[in-house]
């Protein structure tokens, strides 16, 4: 199935599941997970559901997983990197925000072959913008190419600790910048030239294999914090992606040590 076929069948889901539940939650539709700021929604549960039921029936052979189903089975995470072929679902990424009534929150898919990377999208369901991107081809919005922004500034990134944010490395970085909680809308902000780069503490791989794909397909890259390429084998705490390899060495050179810019 092509790129644009998915990404459409994303938006059908996300129409019929997650959409109509957007400000309308009831107190009996949000849960706790691991902790008070892991939410997960009655709209994530069955947007999972559904896009991974769908999944299964066109890729019979594949590994199907979402981040739902490893929390109740955490086994599922630890076939990933030696699967042939699979699927990891982010059926809403930025939670809080969804639950918050913010509009920065996203459906996250990613496809890998033996643990490579090779195709990935991001919709955004309050905006109507749908990335794709498949390894060796770029990535494209709506189906279009991106252009960047270009901008004559220190590089400016994002996290999401407070206590990082403004931290400019002595006046080799702009200040940094707050994230959105939210990859889905993180990522495309590097894509768009709008940040140079983000650093993240938890690297789990709904989070980060698409958007990672995206970037590096741009002229960027997805590194750990010890120069490993992320991969959905990678099992550290750190990752720094940036719009290109002279950016993440900078910001890696100069991050605070013992800060990892947790997400």
């Amino acid at each position: 199935m092509d790129t644009a076929a998915i990404l459409e069948l994303i938006k059908e889901i996300a129409e019929a599941v997650i959409n109509p539940r957007f400000r309308a939650l009831e107190q009996k539709d949000v849960e706790t997970k691991s902790s008070a700021n892991d939410l997960v929604t009655i709209a994530d549960k069955e947007a999972e559901a559904h896009l991974a039921e769908t999944l299964r029936r066109i890729y019979p052979g594949a590994l199907v997983i979402g981040e739902e189903a490893v929390f109740v089975n955490p086994d599922l995470r630890r076939r990933l990197p030696g699967a042939d072929h699979a699927l990891v679902i982010d059926p809403i990424d930025g939670t809080r925000n969804f639950v918050r009534g913010r509009m920065e929150h996203g459906v996250m898919l990613a496809e890998t072959r033996a643990g490579v990377t090779t195709r990935g999208w991001i919709w955004q369901p309050q905006t109507g913008r749908g990335y794709v991107a498949e390894r060796g081809a770029g990535v494209l919005l709506n189906g279009e190419p991106i252009v960047p922004e270009k901008h004559d500034r220190l590089p400016l990134g994002a996290s999401s600790r407070e206590r990082l944010q403004g931290f400019t490395a002595e006046g080799e970085l702009s200040p940094v910048a707050q994230s959105y909680f939210a990859c889905a809308f993180d990522y495309p902000r590097v894509l768009h030239g709008e940040l140079d780069f983000i650093q993240y503490t938890k690297m789990l791989p709904w989070d980060h294999l698409a958007g990672s794909l995206m970037v590096v397909e741009s002229g960027g890259v997805s590194r750990t914090m010890n120069g490993s390429d992320y991969t959905a084998a990678s099992d550290t705490r750190g990752l720094i992606v940036a719009s290109s390899e002279q950016i993440w060495d900078k910001v890696r050179a100069c991050w605070p040590v013992g800060s990892s810019g947790k997400r």
